[in-house]
């Protein structure tokens, strides 16, 4: 068995603890909302696995090419999407593109424990706002105040992630802000074509393929061959990564065709607190104040979301 310090000196073994957190969250919590939770979950693992030290392109990149080439694995079995989904898919890659550049340039600019709590944390309302008026899915009140609730933890996360709110650069709060409208804009867009697909699984294959399509030529024309020596040293990590979000991502699109839009992607947004059980319990960083609080605010949006 692994001590402490051999945990945090062997970054690969967050995927056996990410994993034990994600069946917990799934099997205390089944329906929808479990495997939302256990979407998020891993979504956070993703993200701790893929912290090794590249810059924002080159970790994009590996981590998107590792989820194509786990996604191409499983093509032949999860079929091809209704011809109804395809521009929606198209038009997801596109999107993804745009949310891959804007949140590297967030990542340029500005504090990473910051901006992409910020960028996560301001999208579920988005979405709940575009749902509403153009899907026509009506949440409740006590939806709306989950909503709120949730949001206010993870920004709460995000306001001791790093620098003070003020100090943060207005153009990684403006770039942090455009991502969330492009996390609005997938989110939409996916949930729409899943449901329009006859085959969500299908859908995510092709999609996490597509975006690997695009997201190679994207890297080689901002920097050049340099980018690949960089991810070849971390071929094994992106591979594992990859997985993670495929089963993430993948979950998630599920879920949208049995539930409101609005209500799996605010839920997917708890990974942001799943990043903070892994920052404390894994990489010994010291549990705050504000962090207890911010998890129970959005301990209790989740309550009132399950309950709406």
């Amino acid at each position: 068995m692994l001590s402490s310090s051999q945990l945090i000196s062997s970054p690969d073994s967050l995927i056996i603890f990410v994993m034990f957190i994600s069946t917990s969250s799934l099997f205390q919590s089944r329906g929808i909302s479990g495997y939302s939770l256990f979407a998020a979950a891993c979504h956070a693992g993703w993200n701790a696995l893929i912290k090794v030290g590249l810059d924002p392109l080159s970790t994009t990149t590996l981590i998107s090419v590792g989820s194509g080439i786990v996604a191409l694995a499983f093509a032949p079995l999860a079929g091809i999407p209704a011809s109804a989904a395809w521009p929606w898919l198209l038009a997801s890659v596109v999107i993804h593109l745009v949310y891959f550049a804007s949140l590297i340039e967030s990542y340029r600019t500005g504090d990473l424990g910051q901006v992409y709590p910020i960028a996560r944390g301001s999208a579920p309302l988005m979405t709940a706002a575009v749902t509403s008026i153009f899907v026509g899915e009506k949440l409740s009140a006590l939806g709306w105040t989950g909503i709120v609730a949730l949001v206010a933890g993870v920004l709460l996360l995000s306001a001791h992630g790093g620098r003070h709110l003020a100090e943060i650069d207005r153009r990684a709060i403006g770039f942090a802000l455009f991502t969330a409208l492009t996390i609005c804009a997938y989110s939409v867009v996916d949930g729409i074509g899943a449901r329009l697909s006859a085959n969500p699984n299908g859908y995510s294959v092709w999609l996490f393929i597509g975006i690997a399509m695009v997201m190679v030529p994207y890297a080689l024309y901002r920097d050049g061959r340099d980018v690949i020596p960089a991810m070849q040293r971390f071929w094994l990590r992106g591979f594992a990564g990859g997985a993670l979000q495929v089963l993430s991502y993948g979950i998630a699109i599920w879920a949208m065709t049995a539930a409101p839009i609005a209500i799996v992607a605010t839920l997917r947004e708890t990974s942001v607190l799943f990043g903070a059980v892994i920052a404390v319990v894994v990489l010994k960083e010291p549990l705050r104040a504000a962090r207890i609080a911010a998890a129970c605010l959005i301990v209790c949006g989740l309550v009132l979301i399950r309950v709406q």
